[in-house]
């Protein structure tokens, strides 16, 4: 079994996160801490977009690995790969810039969510004998 459509999106997803790791370090430099945020508000920030990336990231993949290996169709998995690639995106790079509020910060949660929602909805219909 080929996972192609799921492969693409861990490996977009992975590169974000790499990106974001980098950063972390970039800050940890700046700011001269070794261990946690060192009260600097801009380390804390990208340890953070970092760490919510790491969340979300590993459930999501699962489900639509799950749900191309229910043969769901590939136009709803690149949706769902594609809105929640863009999510974890506009998420980072609004938390990155500010801890307070953020259009980009708050599009990226309501589409991460919405996609979590969306295929977790699809991965218990899939398992109730859907798709297949």
């Amino acid at each position: 079994m080929e996972l192609r459509i799921t492969a693409l999106y861990a490996g977009l997803n992975a590169l974000l996160a790499v990106a974001l790791a980098i950063r972390v370090v970039q800050q940890r430099f700046r700011g001269r801490v070794l261990f946690g945020d060192g009260g600097v508000p801009e380390l804390a920030r990208a340890i953070r977009a970092h760490a919510n990336n790491t969340e979300y990231v590993p459930i999501v993949l699962i489900l639509l690995g799950v749900l191309e290996a229910s043969a769901a169709p590939a136009w709803l998995l690149h949706a769902l790969g594609a809105a929640f690639t863009l999510g974890r995106l506009a998420h980072a790079i609004g938390l990155s810039r500010s801890s307070g509020k953020s259009a980009a910060r708050a599009g990226g949660m309501v589409l991460t969510w919405t996609v979590m929602a969306i295929a977790a909805l699809l991965a218990v219909a899939a398992g109730l004998g859907g798709f297949a």
